[in-house]
């Protein structure tokens, strides 16, 4: 059976916004047990003109629920980014993985081919569904996944990669 544009978007999407989830649960565990302010981690910053961890999580979450409308044409919820704690931060991946889990494969019939167009800063982005897929949606989350994790490792949180990876 070929692979589907629903296993290679939101199967993929599931699977890493749950590991995200897990490396969150870490960082607040590791927040606690050193008595460094969950505040201090949640604003985190690999460098100072990057994005800290709050939006990392924001960012990965608003692609794979942009990625998953762009290829079904279904519109998706729009959060606020405005999550401060850990606590928010879980519930806006808990609101993405739910959305997520409920689209049909069906609704992703032909999306291979389906035109995807949006703007990126002023610049105009147009694509086929899966060039979109392979060489934008998933690069841009796994860009935000991975700096999420590296921010909260950078901090002292004792996760590796098993907890990035998980299990499949």
């Amino acid at each position: 059976m070929p692979l589907s544009m629903y296993d290679a978007s939101v199967t993929v999407f599931l699977h890493n916004l749950n590991q995200l989830s897990h490396l969150l649960d870490k960082g607040l565990a590791h927040a606690s047990a050193t008595g460094i302010d969950p505040a201090t981690l949640v604003g985190a910053r690999l460098a100072e003109d990057m994005l800290p961890l709050s939006a990392q999580i924001n960012i990965a979450s608003d692609t794979a629920k942009l990625a998953a409308a762009r290829l079904t044409g279904i519109a998706a919820p729009k959060y606020e980014d405005n999550e401060t704690t850990f606590a928010e931060l879980k519930a806006r991946i808990a609101k993405t993985r739910e959305w997520l889990q409920g689209l049909t494969r069906e609704s992703f019939a032909a999306s291979e081919e389906r035109p995807v167009s949006f703007k990126a800063g002023p610049t105009e982005l147009n694509f086929t569904g899966q060039g979109y897929l392979l060489h934008f949606a998933l690069p841009n989350f796994f860009f935000h996944v991975t700096t999420a994790y590296d921010i909260l490792r950078h901090n002292g949180v004792p996760i590796g990669k098993r907890d990035y990876l998980g299990r499949a």
